[in-house]
């Protein structure tokens, strides 16, 4: 949404209500999609749709518009079940690199949009995630999701009841320390820069995860890559690869992880970033494939779009 203005907010109340809960309503859509880009079409056409209701008969207009854009995101989650199907190596949600400056950090960086908690959401089928996000997330009750996904309030209470078991036996539970994320961020990226074999290893859990998503669009790992010792190898293989085609790396935070990016001569670049917690990284993160590399334009801001 790039409409807005100062005076489109104060004489237009459809617009007022929207960039209100706009933060919302674009988690909402990301989490169910994993993709901004089309979380950001959900949230256009649902403000089309907003924009023609008589506010007259709205009495909860969050509760409303989350409703108009439940219904679209899910829509749209529906119809791309067949291409993540047909979805080439592993997924990964598209990044978000946040506007320092947004006030909606706290809502749109929440455990919900961590990466691993993404991951795990994916897992679900769309109605089985729409549902656990609007009750456990967000806190909507049982009678207002099945007026969001027009299902009875008892199938939504079994979707609801199936969902949270799958995610919880799944969900990522781990303490996460701002200057300890910083010091084995720094340590990483060091150790990277200078090919320290054993600095990498020391910072590295013993089970970390290395998960590359191109969707066969580029070169990556095509499952992923386990162990400290074979990420390693991994890493330490990018960076030589990197010098032959003049690496650039730059640092910023995905989805409220630490990461960088990184462009080459010749190549469409990548976006990685690295799940810390107790003091070591446990996934490596690589976006590789071009169509989901919006966030290398730049910081976004949740709350204006």
């Amino acid at each position: 949404m790039t409409h807005r203005t100062d005076h489109d907010d104060t004489e237009n109340p459809h617009l007022r209500a929207f960039v209100e809960y706009r933060p919302l309503l674009f988690t909402i859509a990301y989490e169910i999609l994993g993709s901004a880009t089309e979380a950001d079409d959900v949230l256009q056409d649902s403000y089309v749709r907003w924009s023609n209701v008589d506010l007259a008969g709205v009495d909860d207009p969050r509760a409303y518009l989350a409703k108009v854009t439940t219904r679209q995101a899910l829509n749209a989650a529906r119809a791309g079940q067949r291409r993540r199907e047909d979805y080439v190596g592993p997924w990964l949600p598209e990044p978000i690199v946040i506007d320092e400056r947004d006030p909606s950090d706290d809502l749109v960086l929440a455990e919900s949009v961590s990466t691993a908690m993404m991951v795990v959401l994916q897992s679900l089928g769309p109605d089985e995630r729409t549902v656990f996000l609007l009750r456990e997330v967000f806190g909507f009750a049982h009678g207002e999701i099945a007026d969001m996904i027009e299902k009875s309030v008892a199938a939504v209470r079994q979707i609801s009841h199936r969902a949270r078991a799958h995610v919880q036996s799944r969900r990522p539970r781990h303490h996460t320390d701002v200057t300890e994320t910083e010091q084995a961020t720094q340590a990483f990226l060091s150790a990277a820069a200078t090919g320290d074999v054993n600095a990498l290893l020391a910072v590295l859990a013993p089970e970390v995860v290395y998960i590359a998503d191109s969707d066969g669009k580029a070169s990556a790992a095509r499952r992923p890559i386990h162990g400290a010792d074979a990420v390693a190898r991994v890493v330490l293989g990018l960076v030589r690869l990197g010098d032959k085609r003049r690496l650039r790396v730059g640092e910023i935070v995905v989805n409220g992880l630490p990461g960088f990016t990184v462009a080459m001569t010749d190549d469409p670049g990548a976006i990685f970033w690295l799940d810390v917690h107790d003091g070591a990284i446990h996934h490596v993160y690589a976006m590789r494939n071009p169509a989901k590399m919006s966030a290398l334009d730049g910081a976004r801001s949740i709350a204006r779009g």
